[in-house]
C-alpha cells in the first residue's frame, strides 16, 4: 500500500506531478478545495488524454465529495437535508445530539459541521468501504486547504485500504475548508507537528520531490527565503534564468503610475481588490494560477511597515502565507508598491 504526502513549494509542479501519475489502468479519485484548482486539474486531464475524459478518473471539489459521495448514500434518507449552507453555525452551545447543531432551520447543513455529522452518525467506515470499492487511489491536491473538522475526517479516511497521494504546500495555507471553535485551531502553527498528523497514519512524508520552483527565478526565491523565512529554491539556473526576474520596491510616483496603468501587469492586493475592477485580485485569491509574467504586489499598511524594517518574517502566518502566494505568481519581475 503506497500512502504518501508530498510537501511542495510554489511553482514546483504539484498539479503536473498528479497528472503525470494518472493512467487508464487505475481508478483515481482526485479531491481539491478551490474552484480554480478544480478547473486547472480538469483542463490538464483533458489535455493529457487528448480531449477525451477517461471514465476511470473522477475529480471533485471538496464539498461535492463530502456531500455527494460521503453524505448522500448513507444519511440522505435519514437526515433529509436540502443541501449545504456555507456559513458557520453561530450557536456553539448546542449539544451534538441536537439536529440544530448541524442543520439550519431551513434544512441546510452547516458546511463546517458536515464532516462531523458523517462521523457522529457512524458513517465513516461505510465511506471508507465505498472509497475502496469504487477507486484504486485517493488523491488530494492542495491538502493544506483541508482544515477544522474536515482534517479530522480526512485523518480517518487515511486508514482506508487503498493507495493515497496527498500534495500541498504548508505555507500556501490561505483558505480553510472550515473552522469550528478550537477544533484543529493550531493545526498550522508548526510544520513538524502537522507532518506528524500524516506519518502517524502510516503515510510516508516526501520533502524532496517538489522543493524547487519552475516558475520563480533564483532571485525571487532568494528574496522569499531571506525575507519571509520560507525555504524555496529555483529550478532555473543563472544561465537559463531571466536576469530581469527580480523583486523591486518602487517609490517613484511616475514609475508607480506606469505600472498601475499597464494592463499586462496584474495588481495584487491584501484585500478589497474588487473595488478596483479588472486586472486586480487579492493575494490569496491567485493561489494555483500560473499565467502571470510581471506582478505588482501592493503592500497594505502593516506589511509595508514590516518591509521597511526588513521584518516581513514577523507577519501573522495567514498574512505572510498570502504574501508568499502573491510574490510566487510571477514568472518575471515582482514590483512592490505601498498601497
Amino acid at each position: 500500500m503506497d500512502k504518501r504526502v508530498i510537501f511542495a513549494v510554489a511553482g514546483s509542479g504539484k498539479t503536473t506531478y498528479i497528472i503525470d501519475s494518472l493512467s487508464q489502468d487505475k481508478r483515481s479519485l482526485i479531491v481539491t478545495y478551490t474552484i480554480g484548482n478544480y478547473n486547472n486539474l480538469c483542463e490538464k486531464i483533458l489535455k493529457k488524454f487528448s480531449g477525451v475524459w477517461p471514465e476511470n478518473i473522477c475529480v471533485m471539489k471538496y464539498f461535492t465529495f463530502l456531500y455527494r459521495f460521503c453524505y448522500k448514500p448513507f444519511l440522505s434518507d435519514k437526515v433529509k437535508a436540502k443541501g449545504i449552507f456555507y456559513e458557520r453555525n453561530p450557536n456553539n452551545r448546542l449539544r451534538k445530539t441536537n439536529r440544530a447543531y448541524y442543520i439550519t432551520s431551513a434544512g441546510y447543513i452547516y458546511s463546517n459541521r458536515l464532516a462531523l455529522l458523517i462521523e457522529e452518525s457512524g458513517a465513516t467506515e461505510k465511506v471508507k468501504k465505498r472509497l475502496e470499492k469504487y477507486f484504486d487511489e485517493f488523491i488530494v491536491d492542495e491538502v493544506q486547504d483541508i482544515a477544522g473538522r474536515d482534517f479530522s475526517f480526512l485523518e480517518q479516511l487515511m486508514t482506508a485500504n487503498m493507495n493515497m497521494l496527498f500534495v500541498g504546500d504548508f505555507y500556501q495555507h490561505t483558505y480553510d475548508t472550515s473552522r469550528d471553535g478550537a477544533t484543529n485551531k493550531s493545526l498550522f502553527d508548526d510544520f513538524s507537528k502537522y507532518e506528524a498528523r500524516f506519518t502517524g497514519q502510516g503515510f510516508m512524508s516526501d520533502r524532496t520531490s517538489l522543493v524547487k520552483s519552475w516558475r520563480c527565478s533564483p532571485s525571487i526565491c532568494d528574496f522569499i527565503t531571506k525575507n519571509l523565512g520560507i525555504e524555496i529554491s529555483s529550478n532555473q539556473t543563472l544561465e537559463s534564468g531571466d536576469e530581469t526576474s527580480d523583486v523591486v520596491f518602487v517609490s517613484d510616483q511616475s514609475q508607480i503610475d506606469n505600472i498601475l496603468d499597464d494592463p499586462s501587469i496584474v495588481k495584487l492586493h491584501y484585500r478589497g481588490s474588487s473595488k478596483f475592477g479588472a486586472g486586480h485580485k487579492n493575494w490569496g485569491e491567485t493561489k494555483g494560477e500560473d499565467h502571470y509574467c510581471d506582478v505588482c504586489v501592493l503592500l497594505n499598511k502593516t506589511t509595508a511597515a514590516k518591509y521597511a524594517v526588513q521584518k516581513l518574517h514577523e507577519l501573522q502566518p495567514s498574512t505572510k502565507n498570502k504574501l508568499y502566494v502573491a510574490i510566487t505568481r510571477a514568472h518575471g519581475k515582482v514590483y512592490l508598491i505601498n498601497e
